[in-house]
């Protein structure tokens, strides 16, 4: 099963970027679906992007234009550019990867936009 390391979180001011990493390991990355979730307190965890293992990618509609999910299969990261962030983007941003009805998580990274 593979393993998932989040990093990149932080503390920015609105309008402000971030950029999250998710290094996968112990398995073969390039076969799994990854994507970006997030969870803010007392909201239920929510998809906030998805890459397909042929470079196909969806956002939700909150962070469309703003936010870009990609993959290097060579490093076995995905990432996550998070720009123009708002005060609700504030989340744990969690990675996951999907493989056959399979779900694995990071441990998750926290996101705090706020001035």
């Amino acid at each position: 099963q593979v393993q998932l390391v989040e990093s990149g979180g932080g503390l920015v001011q609105p309008g402000g970027s971030l950029r999250l990493s998710c290094a996968a390991s112990g398995s073969i990355f390039n076969i799994y679906t990854m994507g970006w979730y997030r969870q803010a307190p007392g909201k239920q965890r929510e998809l906030v992007a998805g890459i397909t293992t042929g470079g196909s990618t969806n956002y939700a509609d909150s962070v469309k234009g703003r936010f870009t999910i990609s993959r290097d299969n060579v490093k076995n990261t995905v990432y996550l550019q998070m720009n123009s962030l708002k005060p609700e983007d504030t989340a744990v941003y969690y990675c996951n990867a999907y493989l056959v009805g399979v779900f694995s998580w990071g441990q998750g990274t926290q996101v705090t936009v706020s001035s």
